[in-house]
């Protein structure tokens, strides 16, 4: 924190017009994802690259080393759908964490609307989700998935990713002008919520331990095991693999859950943090430059 200068309160998170705030979040947006790759040799390939080379080393370790899926249908699908989708997640939450610092000049001379710097970095990541599930469909489709009308679950799946990404971005981007402790905190729960949660592994996977019920309140949990219904429907396991995860490969959420009512839970998780991220952000954003 700077000392020795008289400051005035800036801009609100959403001082501006709309049609402003939108054509700003989505220039940012733009600029931040063309510059990510400039001076690339591959260019916007590294974007397919990263999840899918990532991919292989969790699929030959945990497939070939632990022996984790074995039986267990289009198991590779869900573990590259799992790993889109946790990259955008990760990427949301880590970019937006030093967004604020990280543009402190900007922050200083320039007005607009503060909560436009969050959500340009999660439509940023939007477009490499978007460019990464082309390939999960195409990957899908060769693993001998079929397409069907359930696919179209996937758009509210992934709607609920973005609003869980952005608000928690909001909050650890406001925090961590105050509390710089907050970055290296989230480096570590973001990896315990990674091996944590049910995408390297189905969340039958929990049967083994009696705890199913309890890990689908979690929103990662719940979102990821309705994704793979969606994506590769009801999977009928036998032998050893249903003596191991239970009779299906990949539920629906409510069944995994226990009932519709539980995942109340979870979406009420969902809608909270943005709820909390977005008041913590608007309640900082007018005096986030005292803090830089």
């Amino acid at each position: 924190m700077s000392t020795g200068t008289a400051y005035v309160h800036g801009p609100s998170a959403l001082g501006g017009g709309f049609r402003r705030f939108v054509e700003l979040t989505v220039m940012l947006a733009r600029t931040d994802f063309k510059l990510r790759f400039f001076g690339s040799v591959l260019g916007y390939l590294w974007s397919l690259m990263r999840p899918l080379m990532f991919f292989g080393v969790l699929y030959v370790v945990f497939s070939n080393v632990f022996r984790l899926g074995k039986g267990i249908p289009h198991y590779p699908v869900y573990l590259l759908a799992s790993i889109v989708m946790w990259n955008y997640f990760l990427e949301v939450t880590t970019n937006c964490v030093p967004a604020l610092v990280n543009r402190e000049s900007m922050l200083r001379k320039v007005r607009f609307p503060r909560l436009v710097i969050p959500l340009s970095i999660s439509l940023a990541a939007l477009f490499n989700l978007a460019m990464n599930f082309i390939a999960v469909f195409v990957f899908a489709l060769a693993n001998g998935v079929d397409p069907t009308i359930a696919w179209l679950e996937l758009i509210p799946i992934v709607i609920a990713w973005i609003v869980l990404a952005t608000g928690v971005g909001m909050l650890l981007s406001a925090l961590y002008v105050r509390y710089r402790d907050v970055q290296p905190i989230w480096d570590v729960l973001s990896q315990i919520l990674f091996y944590g949660s049910p995408i390297i592994y189905i969340v039958a996977y929990y049967n083994r331990l009696g705890v199913e019920k309890l890990a689908m309140l979690s929103p990662v949990a719940a979102l990821n095991t309705q994704m793979g219904h969606a994506l590769i429907g009801h999977v009928a396991l036998s032998g050893t693999a249903a003596a191991q995860y239970g009779p299906v490969a990949f539920p629906n959420a409510a069944y995994a859950a226990g009932s519709s009512l539980r995942l109340l839970v979870p979406l009420a998780i969902v809608a909270g943090l943005f709820a909390l991220g977005y008041w913590v952000f608007t309640r900082e954003a007018p005096v986030v430059a005292e803090y830089l």
